[in-house]
């Protein structure tokens, strides 16, 4: 989820660690082994879940006693950064993205052969060929949810291409309903809008652009992701979107939406955890559209625990975070409360025992039809994910295009951060 500065809340945090940081050296006896883990809390991962789900995975290993260490916020990538930073990089890591610690040596990756048992895409978060965190579950970032109530006021269908959705704004907007949901004060809600462009425009074209962009084949100031920017530009210039977006944070953004404020919300598919049960029946979704109407579905394929190289007792923490992730009660919370599309193989949503929402199962469509897949950019964990902190220039240069013209220069601003982060 989101991330942002965590300095004031770290110092307190790191004091949790002191005394959680021994453990049996690898092959060390059973019952003497003792783990750090970092978690983080959210409105559906709540301090009970951890506590039981830990609890359940702790059992696999004869003796083993885990150290919970939780990130002051979601920001996990900077909270783990400043644990390292102080010689208590955790032993194990909880949805952290590994393209930021893998050049450094510091995660150690699974075993391919449990992998490709147990995963639909064995592959699908794979860094350089190996799998730093298993890739349990799935996300499409974004999806644009819709009101439908709102949508046959103002007499308008789900739009199926680019001018489609200009049109069904437009009509919004002179029905006197506000079209698009922000919560732009959160920089990862503020780039929602530029992901969905760029992947809809650019990637569903030319697939492997990010890897190109590591080449340095193609930039971010080229003329195609140029006009894909354009079209968000667009979008702020028609005010289209809220009054004041970039002052709504992301948790007021669920609350506007669901309470029927804007017609739509583009947000990542986490969103369907936050449907409220008497909206099940009025909210819809469609694909961030494209120019010629095809189905570009940016995906990013999620997962659970890295495992530190530096963990005193690798096997320990290798038996502890395979059980945690196949563990059918933490994909149901993940399922039902961060709308996470499953991806173990040989079941089913029945196999989860989980109530979803009418608008979960077209979703979760998305994933298992056939279409045009392309990495979320931003998102992605595997070798497509951004170099560096370049999420962070890319919410960036996203929040920018609500109050500059100079949409060349926020994606030339892109590329020179790029290079930064790749010397």
């Amino acid at each position: 989820m989101y991330r942002k500065s965590i300095a004031a809340a770290a110092a307190a945090g790191l004091l949790l660690l002191v005394a959680a940081c021994t453990s049996t050296p690898s092959g060390g006896s059973a019952g003497q082994v003792t783990l750090t883990y970092m978690t983080f809390n959210s409105p559906s991962l709540t301090p009970t879940f951890w506590k039981d789900s830990i609890a359940v995975a702790e059992k696999s290993v004869a003796g083993l006693t885990i150290k919970q260490v939780v990130t002051p916020n979601t920001d996990r990538d900077t909270y783990a950064k400043q644990l390292e930073a102080s010689g208590q990089f955790p032993d194990l890591l909880q949805s952290i993205t590994p393209s930021q610690y893998t050049g450094a040596g510091l995660l150690q990756p699974y075993d391919q052969s449990w992998i490709n048992a147990n995963f639909l895409l064995p592959q699908g978060n794979a860094i350089k060929g190996k799998v730093y965190i298993p890739p349990t579950n799935s996300q499409i970032i974004p999806l644009v949810f819709y009101n439908k109530s709102l949508f046959a006021r103002a007499g308008i269908q789900p739009p199926k291409t680019w001018s489609d959705f200009l049109a069904d704004c437009a009509a919004l907007k002179a029905a006197g309903i506000t079209p698009i949901e922000l919560g732009g004060n959160d920089p990862f809600a503020a780039g929602i809008p530029l992901t969905g462009a760029l992947s809809a425009d650019v990637l569903g074209r030319h697939p492997n652009w990010l890897r190109d962009r590591y080449a340095n084949k193609v930039k971010f100031g080229d003329t195609d992701v140029v006009a894909a920017a354009q079209k968000v530009r667009t979008l702020v210039t028609k005010g289209y979107f809220e009054d004041g977006a970039l002052n709504v944070s992301y948790a007021n953004s669920i609350t506007n939406f669901n309470a029927g404020k804007a017609a739509m919300y583009p947000m990542g598919s986490w969103y369907l955890g936050s449907v409220p049960k008497d909206q099940w029946s009025n909210i819809g979704v469609f694909p961030w559209p494209t120019d010629d109407g095809s189905l570009v579905i940016p995906f990013a394929v999620g997962g659970s625990m890295a495992i530190s190289a530096k963990a005193p007792n690798i096997a320990a923490a290798t038996k502890f975070a395979q059980a945690w992730s196949l563990a059918p009660a933490n994909l149901k919370a993940l399922i039902e409360g961060d709308g996470a599309f499953p991806m173990l193989k040989g079941k089913t949503l029945a196999d989860y025992h989980v109530t979803v929402s009418p608008v979960f199962t077209t979703s979760y469509a998305y994933v298992t039809d056939k279409n045009t897949k392309v990495s979320a950019i931003g998102w992605a964990t595997s070798d497509d994910a951004m170099p560096g902190a370049l999420n962070n220039d890319f919410y960036a240069a996203a929040q920018a295009l609500f109050n500059t013209s100079d949409v060349q220069g926020q994606m030339n601003k892109l590329d020179q951060a790029w290079s930064t982060a790749t010397q």
